[in-house]
């Protein structure tokens, strides 16, 4: 199948004819055959550019056997939800179930071997904890004996007096089944089988029927059980009340953050020249002005070293390690250091530029394209609305399985036996795989639209809502693209975070060896997951271009970034260290406005909590927003190379790209031909001197 080239694009993949004419006939001649083998080779080459790279086509489905397969994997997701409503977990998650096996507000079935099992629950539709407040952190359990009851106390029950007299006009029983309400005074069993004294007041959980204490005390040892650095009671207390006190202006910082992280998507194009210079002015500075008070050091100590110090024995001076050897080999690491950053300055800083002019026009594109700015709410909104159904399976499967009586606490769980056990590691991997779908959903739809809006020329004629174009394209045509991306990343990323696992179970009974060995396969397999991050990153962004598949796309994003690789490495590196200064901008200026508003409160230890949430938020809204910057700079950047790999100005052969990259462009040649003055011998290009034809009028605007 013949792919249809744009015009504007297809004259720049046109070989010239003395390229594809054919010699002379002469089958005689070894010449003439290989004449004919370079031929068809230019020809095979010219076939496959074509093929490689061709902006703004019409699109073709990509990757249907991984589209096919994760469909089904979302259908084995569906699958467990099912096996626990149909199995009874999600009710008992629901409705709430005893220590005994029986699920409240409903009429049970008997369980062998399970005394006090299969009874009628149908009016107790409440679970209540003899003793609410006594958490296991590490099984994440309470420790408690557990009744389905009929009402929750409202009111502090301080003695069993209080007990017999609330069963009794109630009919809520708060005792263990076996024990008549009416007894709970004499019966020897109630120390062990009646809610611990007092039993504070409680209110049924909404939607989970759990009778829950209204007195904060429980929450508190809870909280201090986790918060293990605290240990002054008051202390927390004034930092979970100085919470509560300044929760208007927690929602008020976090909003400031928000709305600080899109302006500055929006402002960056015109402060990045002045970081970039800056930033890199005091690099060089600091590194001259460190090795200067090395060296400085290192002659100061070598002349009058032995007038400074004092009198030492013999001993002494033969165990003191040399100081002038030390200074001197720091002096001389400083040196190499300056030397290689002086050079990497001097040789890259055309390529410095090329990172401002894409900082540059990536602010452009978020003023013609402003729905990228909603980009990360909807990819939060999609990962929270997952996280919430994840986390509810697993509470599902948490009480699903078949009932196992503990004979440690005499209490009754409910645990998957046999292979139902993999369905939780099935959850587990869907985590990951699905998280990463998403993530990558929204690397395809921001590569998408900033391809279309790099290969219009004229950028007031953009299409219309080219978000949700390239949104749409991505549902109808790479799913199979993007599901094969994250399942990469997902290959990678299970195995790390099980080690990870190992890793703190293991904390202080590994030897040396043990630790190292697992301390670095964590590092490596962090190091290819972020290294198959950006290269899945620019294979989406090729998929956007092209229509191809995950690996073809992948090799063509592969090969132009290597081409390109000191570009690449000027770029990542300026971009990240902007961004990230970006990034403490708005978290310093977040938390400067914290402490403004919550001045008037003169108990400093209040101001802990809200500002630690407060800049936790603001860091992460910062991260999300200027992600997508990083996206943007990243697909501008292939684009961007592809331009000038396929085009060179001349009629025919017209740039796509915005006018800021056409002044660096110029000035790139017009260095490259006054340096060619300059030497013996010139070698004519055909493009040099050809005048450079710029993009339709408007297509620069703004």
């Amino acid at each position: 199948m013949t792919a249809r080239v744009s015009p504007g694009l297809s004259r720049s993949f046109q070989a010239s004819p003395g390229l594809l004419q054919a010699s002379p006939v002469s089958s005689r001649t070894r010449t003439t055959d290989m004449e004919s083998k370079q031929q068809q080779q230019v020809h095979f080459r010219l076939k496959r550019t074509k093929r490689e790279w061709r902006p703004m086509e019409e699109r073709s489905c990509t990757d249907l056997p991984w589209f096919l397969l994760f469909i089904l994997f979302c259908v084995g997701m569906g699958s467990v939800c099912a096996y626990t409503v149909v199995t009874g977990g999600a009710a008992r998650l629901v409705m709430g179930y005893d220590s005994y096996g029986n699920t409240c507000g409903r009429r049970n079935q008997h369980l062998d071997q399970v005394p006090l099992s299969g009874l009628d629950h149908t009016d107790r539709k409440f679970v209540f904890f003899l003793d609410p407040c006594n958490i296991d952190i590490v099984q994440r359990k309470i420790k408690s004996l557990a009744l389905c009851v009929s009402l929750c106390p409202p009111e502090v029950l301080h003695t069993y007096q209080d007990l017999k007299r609330f069963a009794m006009v109630n009919g809520s029983e708060l005792c263990s089944y076996e024990l008549a309400g009416h007894k709970y005074p004499a019966v020897p069993e109630r120390f062990s089988k009646c809610p611990k004294l007092p039993v504070p007041p409680s209110k049924p959980l909404p939607l989970f029927n759990r009778c829950t204490p209204l007195d904060l005390a429980c929450y508190t040892k809870f909280a201090q059980a986790v918060v293990t650095f605290v240990s002054d009671d008051s202390f927390l207390h004034r930092v979970i009340a100085g919470v509560a006190a300044s929760k208007e202006v927690i929602v008020g910082l976090c909003l400031l953050a928000l709305v600080l992280s899109m302006i500055l998507m929006v402002i960056i194009r015109y402060i990045s020249a002045v970081l970039v210079w800056i930033l890199t002015s005091l690099a060089v500075l600091a590194s001259l002005g460190g090795t200067g008070v090395l060296w400085w050091f290192y002659v100061d100590h070598r002349l009058h070293g032995n007038d400074t110090h004092t009198k030492v024995t013999e001993e002494e001076e033969e165990s003191r390690p040399d100081g002038n050897q030390t200074l001197l080999v720091y002096a001389i690491a400083a040196s190499v250091f300056t030397v290689i950053l002086l050079l990497l300055m001097l040789f890259m800083r055309k390529r410095v530029a090329l990172a401002i002019a894409l900082f540059h026009v990536a602010g452009k594109v978020f003023i013609h394209l402003p729905l990228l700015t909603l980009q990360p709410f909807i990819t939060f909104l999609l990962l929270l609305i997952f996280w919430l159904y994840w986390v509810l399976v697993l509470l599902f499967l948490g009480t699903s399985g078949e009932p196992v009586h503990n004979e440690e606490t005499g209490l009754t769980e409910f645990r998957l036996t046999g292979p139902l056990e993999y369905l939780t590691w099935y959850h587990a991997v869907g985590l990951v795989w699905i998280t990463e779908f998403i993530l990558a959903c929204q690397q395809m739809t921001v590569a998408g639209a900033v391809v279309t809006y790099y290969f219009t020329r004229d950028k007031k004629r953009l299409p219309a809502w080219p978000i949700v174009r390239a949104a749409l394209r991505l549902l109808r045509y790479h799913v199979g693209t993007v599901a094969k991306g994250s399942f990469i990343i997902t290959l990678v990323k299970v195995p790390r975070l099980m080690l990870i696992y190992v890793s703190r179970q293991l904390k202080g009974k590994e030897n040396a060896c043990a630790r190292c060995v697992l301390k670095s396969c964590i590092c490596c397999l962090w190091c290819l997951e972020k290294c198959l991050n950006y290269l899945n990153q620019n294979a989406y962004a090729a998929t956007a271009i092209n229509s191809t598949s995950f690996c073809t796309s992948a090799r063509d994003a592969f090969v132009l970034l290597v081409e390109n690789a000191l570009r690449v490495a000027t770029v990542n590196a300026i971009g990240d260290l902007v961004l990230f200064l970006g990034k403490i901008l708005i978290v310093t200026t977040t938390a400067f406005a914290g402490v403004l508003l919550l001045n008037a409160r003169r108990d400093y230890a209040e101001w802990l909590l809200p500002l630690v949430i407060v800049c936790l938020f603001a860091f992460l809204a910062a991260h999300c927003f200027l992600s997508v910057f990083e996206m943007v700079v990243d697909v501008l950047f292939l684009c961007f190379a592809i331009d000038t790999k396929y085009n060179d100005g001349t009629p025919g052969k017209e740039f796509f790209m915005d006018k800021a990259l056409m002044e660096f462009v110029e000035s790139s040649r017009r260095l490259e031909r006054v340096a060619g003055r300059g030497r013996s011998r010139v070698k004519a290009t055909p493009s040099e001197g050809a005048e450079m034809k710029p993009m339709a009028p408007g297509s620069s605007s703004a």
